[in-house]
């Protein structure tokens, strides 16, 4: 079978480390933002929003535009049928269990369409090699999927896929009242503060902040300190960091001590990556009056992989906890089934991040030591250790989970796994690897961003008060970051692949 079809992208993203972004996109927003009256703000936010996720293509505002419409529709539907369920009235139409099927049909239409959506464009790809392969293992290559099709995946489509679905389950639970107005809607779903890589705001955080929220100078100006923080962490240590991850995990032959030194690095980065990001998206919020809830807790200084979910994407971890471990039954339908839906949920978190067996892996790795720590209880062997040292041994688990996370397939993993342990024959090579990775500027930036892990507080809890000792090196963090991107090419982020 052969399909001729070719779903393109671009890879020009609007980020908001990007000069674009901060010197034309959000001067120009917050202007028409504050320059227009309250009824027409939701308005220019939406097409502002449009714009910033359409300008590598266009055509991903048109899925983005159909999704919310489905499921504005199935909100307003559910909605209804939640006015005549247990009405007192005997002949109101749809009354009773009859509405109820109605509203739970609507439910379905929109997690189906949803799901549907998400599924073929993040795993048509994955699911087409798999399938391939499993024919082509057995024999039976005649009816092997000959396809030039190869789907793009639209920039953060599983974080708005969350929202919409967070928005139609809580409205079908009761948790939260439909919205009416769509562009209220719209709004919502495709604010770019959080539109592409998070954090997942859940409907019912933010339905008052739709309808009234607050524009204060004080709200502003923390907002400008997590715009500022964020951006340093990402260009001054994120960055750096993952040329140094690069390097390594890209070298044909890499010694023990390089191993763990670019897998350091590539933790380093990641987690700068993703909570810069999260800073930023949280302060540009601020700076247009809403408030989100903080995304990350110093997740490096957990003492278990229970408390490191505790910690790390905390939008993600909590999503999962209501929208997909407690409906599978949570804790309450005994120890084994408890252990089952642990598996299940980070198994299918670790799909969520990418269509690949090493997401799965790094999924099972996550959910079995969730698994175990839960079956031991406060029995746990390493609960005996002092502090320092469960720590360590955490930091050495997600370590060990995030060569998973990093390596494009398993046979690299493997081998990568293999040089952290000396396992691997060390070409000759391998020693130029040096005159890259341990120059100053890198050991210097290393250290740092080890000392700003384990040694500082969050940005989340440093800027709740803003003196003007805090205020000197925040602005000075934004010249240098300012300085530094206007020079720097290279300036990946890590979460726009999901």
């Amino acid at each position: 079978m052969a399909c001729h079809l070719a779903i393109l992208g671009d890879n020009k993203h609007m980020v908001f480390s990007s000069q674009i972004f901060f010197f034309y996109f959000l001067p120009l927003a917050l202007a028409v933002y504050y320059g227009l009256p309250r009824r027409g703000r939701h308005l220019a936010l939406t097409l502002l929003s449009y714009v910033f996720y359409g300008w590598a293509n266009p055509l991903f505002v048109v899925l983005l535009l159909t999704s919310t419409l489905i499921n504005y529709v199935c909100g307003l539907k559910i909605a209804g049928e939640r006015l005549y369920v247990g009405s007192a009235s005997p002949g109101v139409p749809g009354a009773g269990g009859a509405g109820l099927r109605k509203k739970k049909i609507w439910l379905f239409v929109s997690v189906c369409t949803s799901l549907s959506i998400l599924g073929f464009f993040k795993y048509f790809n994955f699911a087409l090699e798999n399938y391939n392969a499993l024919f082509g293992w057995l024999g039976i290559s005649a009816i092997r999927l000959e396809t030039i099709l190869r789907v793009t995946l639209p920039l953060g489509i599983s974080f708005y896929t969350f929202h919409l679905l967070s928005y139609t389950i809580d409205v079908y639970r009761g948790q939260a009242k439909a919205l009416r107005n769509f562009i209220d809607f719209a709004c919502y779903i495709s604010l770019f503060t959080q539109l592409v890589a998070g954090p997942i705001i859940r409907f019912r955080e933010i339905a008052d902040q739709m309808a009234n929220r607050t524009h204060t100078a004080e709200k502003f100006a923390r907002g400008v300190a997590f715009v500022s923080l964020g951006l340093a962490k990402k260009v001054l240590l994120a960055n750096p960091c993952g040329k140094i991850a690069d390097v390594v995990f890209d070298a044909g032959s890499r010694g023990v001590l390089d191993a763990w030194y670019g897998l350091s690095a590539y933790a380093f980065q990641i987690y700068f990556d993703f909570s810069a990001y999260s800073d930023m998206a949280i302060g540009l919020a601020l700076m247009l009056g809403f408030v989100f809830p903080k995304n990350f807790d110093s997740p490096y200084l957990s003492q278990s992989i229970t408390e490191f979910w505790r910690r790390w994407h905390i939008s993600l971890s909590t999503w999962l906890r209501d929208y997909l471990y407690i409906p599978l039954g949570g804790n309450r339908k005994g120890r084994w089934r408890t252990h089952c839906n642990l598996a299940v949920v980070m198994l299918l978190g670790g799909l969520w991040h990418g269509a690949s067996w090493n997401f799965v892996i790094w999924g099972g790795i996550h959910g079995g030591m969730l698994v175990l720590e839960r079956a031991q209880g406060k029995n746990a062997f390493y609960r005996r250790l002092p502090g320092p040292c469960r720590v360590a041994m955490t930091f050495f688990i997600v370590l060990m989970a995030w060569v998973f996370f990093r390596t494009p397939d398993l046979p690299a993993a493997l081998v990568y796994l293999g040089s952290l342990f000396g396992l691997t024959t060390v070409q000759d090579g391998a020693g130029l690897l040096g005159g890259i990775l341990y120059q100053p500027f890198y050991w210097g930036t290393f250290g740092l961003a080890a000392v700003i892990v384990w040694g500082c507080p969050q940005t989340w809890d440093w800027t709740r008060t803003i003196p003007r000792w805090k205020a000197v090196p925040i602005a000075l963090a934004l010249l240098v970051s300012l300085a530094v991107l206007m020079t720097q090419s290279y300036n990946p982020f890590i979460y726009f692949i999901f």
